[in-house]
């Protein structure tokens, strides 16, 4: 069957405007769910406000809105780059197998080099959420007893660096831990990788342990314990 010139048009155009239509609804879902986790910031906040005095309640929201603030810019500055930055094309990618960017991203610092026409903003702020999550954990260990600007540093440190190189281990095709791990000479770890359900491992688990960190530095609250008893505060 030969098509007519205007035929072969009409039908380039239904494909375009079809592919068109789905790109815009894959944007649409991911800004979507990423509006989701970035709430999971409200709940914490609420969560560390009720478990604390209603004191220090505007110093511990205030914590959680920089997690959010100072999050993101050192999420857009350097925590993309280390998550996912991958350097050389996607053939050479491809070939290496990953083996020259296992351990951590090296591209897209400040979202540059071409990141526009790559991967999207939207994917950025997906991940930026999941960021910000990580970093908000650690509130409610440190309550009532670390200094704001303490807590800021620590938000910078953890979304710009600790936070994007596990990422990158785990989620990242060219992360050693990755079960995706980009086709070459190279399997997964132990043939399986590690398949995170959730950030169950990523998010909490970093979380977690800078929590558990902190709150070994900082210690108890004056007063919580005495004498080998709990004192209601």
């Amino acid at each position: 069957m030969v098509l007519t010139d205007d035929e072969e048009a009409a039908i380039k155009a239904a494909v375009l405007g079809t592919s068109g239509i789905n790109g815009d609804i894959d944007v649409h879902w991911i800004l979507y769910c990423g509006t989701l986790v970035f709430l999971m910031q409200t709940g914490f906040a609420m969560l560390c406000a009720g478990s604390i005095r209603a004191k220090n309640a505007q110093n511990i929201l205030l914590k959680n809105l920089l997690d959010a603030c100072v999050g993101a810019i050192w999420f857009w500055a350097t925590g993309y780059a280390f998550a996912y930055g991958q350097a050389g094309t996607e053939s050479e990618q491809q070939i290496n197998g990953g083996d020259k960017n296992w351990f951590i991203g090296n591209k897209y610092f400040l979202l540059s080099k071409g990141y526009e026409n790559g991967a999207g903003y939207h994917n950025w702020f997906f991940q930026f959420a999941f960021a910000a999550t990580a970093a908000t954990i650690v509130s409610g260990a440190v309550a009532e007893r670390c200094s704001m600007a303490a807590y800021a540093g620590y938000s910078a440190f953890l979304t710009g660096f600790v936070y994007p190189v596990v990422v990158h281990w785990v989620w990242s095709p060219t992360g050693w831990l990755s079960a995706w791990k980009a086709s070459g000479n190279k399997a997964a770890w132990l043939n399986v990788g590690v398949v995170d359900f959730a950030g169950c491992g990523v998010v909490h688990m970093v979380g977690g342990a800078a929590a558990l960190a902190g709150a070994t530095v900082l210690g108890p609250r004056i007063g919580r314990f005495e004498a080998g008893k709990v004192n209601p505060m």
